[in-house]
């Protein structure tokens, strides 16, 4: 079950696509953050997604918004993907412990090996304000995201 609103966001401490080390307890009373969970770089599904974040970018990640992306994903992987698609937003492997973070949050499908879609808008106190979770081949509605960030 993924984690609900009103709950605190589990802290995570990933590898980014260049290998830097990224922690949701890094952007505490900084910046409120969008958390994305997707299954796999390179799949049509969530290679469209991603490109439409990359295309509406400053709505995501600006002074007040972090945007961080997670798959199961290796590192190396992640980061021709991001060369590849031109996304020059963090791509955070959750691969080992493989899916520790994605579990953390309800959203590993133990049967797949990788994350659902899962996403949550979490405010600057570290609090869940917002959060869908879509099946694998469902792709999500970023205006939703706008929606729960127009709200904090």
């Amino acid at each position: 079950m993924a984690i609900e609103v009103g709950h605190k966001a589990p802290d995570f401490e990933l590898k980014d696509n260049h290998g830097a080390t990224v922690r949701l307890s890094d952007f505490r009373g900084e910046k409120a953050v969008v958390l994305l969970f997707y299954p796999f770089a390179f799949t049509g599904v969530c290679t469209g997604e991603l490109c439409e974040l990359r295309d509406q970018l400053p709505r995501f990640q600006n002074d007040d918004v972090q945007l961080l992306a997670v798959s199961n994903d290796s590192v190396p992987t992640l980061r021709v993907f991001a060369e590849q698609e031109g996304l020059e937003y963090p791509l955070l492997s959750d691969f080992w412990p493989h899916g520790e973070t994605s579990r953390a949050y309800g959203v590993f499908d133990e049967d797949k090996g990788c994350a659902v879609r899962g996403t949550f808008v979490i405010d600057k106190d570290g609090i869940v304000r917002w959060t869908v979770v879509n099946g694998l081949p469902d792709a999500r509605d970023l205006n939703e995201y706008i929606k729960a960030l127009d709200s904090l």
